[in-house]
């Protein structure tokens, strides 16, 4: 696509569309390819800021002045659920996930003339008991396939949760939040007023 928006998204992520749709900022999509893989020791919040950074340094900027990236984890203790590969991997982070507390963390990463800016958002997200034949009927409904932590709180995987604390739309994949602040520094306002 050729950017013709000062505001470059980096992802073709449906939500993290939706998300900026919604702040009804202008903006166009690229697409970029990296590589996703944890670095050793690496902590989440470290590997969402890492990767939030790459996605925007990768992008293709054409004419774009800004160009927003973000990336999402999903934690569990000190472990990092990335994308179910199959079957057996979805159902094994939902019972993991099942009855207990998790964190979802999220990086966001603004490029501009003078350099990227970061921030984060973490979210405790408290799930419910899932059984064995609802975490079955969930991967069969495809959702959880390209989700980290094997789940959507904005579609059926919502179902599981009794409550968070913390940013919604972070877990969903770009907190609103930290995104506007990021913005507003670099000049770009929501809800700007027209008058004088």
């Amino acid at each position: 696509m050729n950017a013709t928006s000062e505001l470059l998204l980096a992802s073709t992520s449906p939500r993290r569309r939706e998300i900026l749709s919604a702040l009804r900022l202008e903006f166009d999509v690229c697409h970029v390819d990296i590589d996703e893989t944890p670095l050793p020791a690496e902590s989440a919040e470290a590997m969402v800021l890492r990767l939030a950074s790459a996605k925007v340094e990768a992008a293709d900027r054409g004419p774009a002045t800004l160009v927003l990236g973000a990336d999402t984890a999903v934690v569990i203790g000190d472990q990092i659920l990335g994308k179910p590969v199959d079957e057996a991997d979805c159902l094994a982070m939902l019972d993991m996930l099942s009855g207990r507390p998790h964190r979802v963390v999220t990086g966001v990463a603004l490029h501009t003339p003078a350099g990227t800016e970061t921030a984060v958002s973490t979210t405790d997200v408290y799930f419910r008991e899932i059984g064995r034949d609802e975490a079955l009927a969930y991967w069969q409904s495809g959702e959880p396939c390209d989700k980290a932590g094997a789940y959507a709180i904005q579609g059926l995987g919502g179902a599981f949760v009794t409550r968070i604390d913390g940013s919604y739309s972070g877990v969903v994949g770009l907190p609103v939040f930290e995104t506007l602040q990021l913005l507003s520094a670099a000049g770009l306002t929501v809800l700007a007023s027209d008058k004088q």
